[in-house]
């Protein structure tokens, strides 16, 4: 008689039995022709009802484990076609090796917005109007909804001085995927020239796309067009407004010269990121490099995640206008990424007029801080120890010390002691040992609580290396 303890998985009864029976099945301890127990039988056996082994055997059956036949009983299919379970109980091994924890990290690398700052009654009252208004279960098209489009290209022409059909944008759920469209849309025959240092993620992007990169040298000015001419390249991924991670704004002579590589061949296109470019916090915002595109060279990227939130996965592309004609006549068989509510609630606080208001809010709130770091950093290294790199724009600027350890030692003696940074030369995608002592101050969401403390033990790694 079949025994099992039915009571230490936590499952109902009925389904702890018919993965008992057909682990037995798999493992070969019950074969082609076996008569399985009555279920009044097994029920008693088992201490169950009749009702319990009634469903555990109707679903056997149902995946073909089991058959009945009428006035005989219950009998074991034949599954030799299937391979058999191995009845070895090895540990299963996590498949990925889990980071090092530490008690308390303080992180000057991390990028993240501060939980804080979401404007949640605004936006929760729109997530209520969104519903009200029985917009939870409409179907967003390919390109993303039209209410949320036109509200970005009206965003796009006042902070941005971007003429854009709303046609021209197309919505997805982050960047990471509108690249993966993109090399769908200009096809996997370019060469992708990524500035280099720079966002390492471009290039495992873009080879798991099955695309060739070459990596570009930048100078004070950005990319170099020279590099850029002699690697072949015909789409050129830049960030020109505030480069990651050097914090570089690319000047005009420089981005007309990009322009000029762009125009002399068809093929040739650039991708212009314009990750974190609504926080310039001194002066007016740099136009964009669209902006100056006269012949359709340019597409522009943005994302929601930085100005909102990380978790917000809403980022669109600017299409030049052939090309927004090829993605619908090539790729509108697409399903778009963002689900429409959420399309709805975005377009609402964009339209009326909270997006605004909630950059002016936190770029006050990011200069302050961004002055105070800044006076905490002079207040506890002494002159000559540190030399500071900005350019009043974008959450994060570069600290340069003076130090003769490498970039990598310094950060792990940091790491030791509970201080998490990340240097410039963390960035290089060649290979070669790039350590200049420049590291990174992301400090959107810094603890301004601990930053003191964290400069002294900072400061005094340095002064052991002295």
């Amino acid at each position: 008689m079949l025994t099992y303890n039915l009571n230490e998985t936590g499952k109902p009864l009925y389904q702890s039995l018919y993965e008992c029976i057909r682990k037995d099945i798999l493992l070969g301890k019950l074969t082609n022709g076996y008569k399985m127990p009555s279920k009044r039988s097994l029920a008693k056996n088992l201490g169950v009802s009749t009702i319990t082994v009634e469903s555990a055997y109707e679903q056997l059956i149902s995946e073909g484990y089991i058959y009945s036949v009428a006035r005989k009983g219950y009998f074991i299919s034949d599954i030799s076609p299937l391979p058999l379970l191995k009845s070895d109980t090895a540990p299963v091994k996590p498949l990925r090796k889990e980071p090092a924890k530490h008690d308390k990290i303080y992180d000057f690398s991390s990028g993240a917005s501060d939980k804080n700052d979401f404007p949640y009654s605004v936006w929760s009252r729109l997530m209520r109007d969104a519903i009200a208004g029985n917009k939870l279960l409409l179907i967003s098209p390919c390109e993303g909804i039209a209410e949320l489009r036109s509200a970005i290209s009206e965003h796009l022409s006042s902070f941005r001085g971007m003429n854009v059909d709303p046609d021209q944008i197309i919505i997805g759920a982050g960047t990471e995927y509108l690249y993966t469209l993109l090399i769908k849309l200009l096809g996997s025959k370019h060469i992708y020239a990524i500035e280099n240092p720079g966002y390492k993620k471009l290039a495992l992007i873009y080879s798991s796309s099955g695309v060739k990169c070459c990596y570009t040298d930048m100078d004070e000015n950005g990319i170099r067009i020279d590099k850029l001419e002699k690697s072949g390249a015909t789409i050129a991924h830049v960030s020109p407004t505030h480069h990651f991670p050097t914090g570089i704004t690319m000047p005009v002579s420089r981005r007309y010269e990009l322009l000029s590589w762009a125009n002399k061949r068809r093929e040739r296109y650039i991708i212009e990121d314009d990750y974190d470019s609504e926080f310039r916090l001194n002066g007016k915002p740099i136009p964009a490099l669209r902006s100056i595109d006269a012949k359709g060279k340019v597409i522009y990227m943005n994302t929601f995640s930085k100005s909102l939130a990380s978790s917000i996965r809403i980022s669109y592309m600017v299409l030049p206008e052939g090309l927004a004609k090829r993605f619908f006549k090539k790729l509108s068989f697409y399903s778009n990424t963002v689900s429409t509510f959420d399309q709805y609630v975005l377009s609402s606080f964009i339209s009326m007029g909270y997006f605004e208001k909630h950059i002016n809010r936190m770029r006050l709130k990011y200069g302050r801080k961004r002055t105070l770091i800044l006076e905490e950093i002079r207040s506890v290294f002494k002159p000559g120890q540190y030399r500071i790199i900005e350019n009043d724009s974008g959450l994060h600027f570069l600290i340069e010390f003076n130090m003769n350890m490498s970039d990598k030692e310094f950060r792990e003696k940091l790491l030791k002691k509970g201080i998490r940074i990340s240097s410039i030369s963390d960035y290089y995608m060649d290979g070669k040992n790039h350590s200049r002592h420049r590291f990174m101050i992301n400090y959107s969401a810094l603890d301004t609580d601990g930053l003191r403390n964290a400069l002294s033990i900072i400061k005094d790694v340095l002064e052991n290396d002295e």
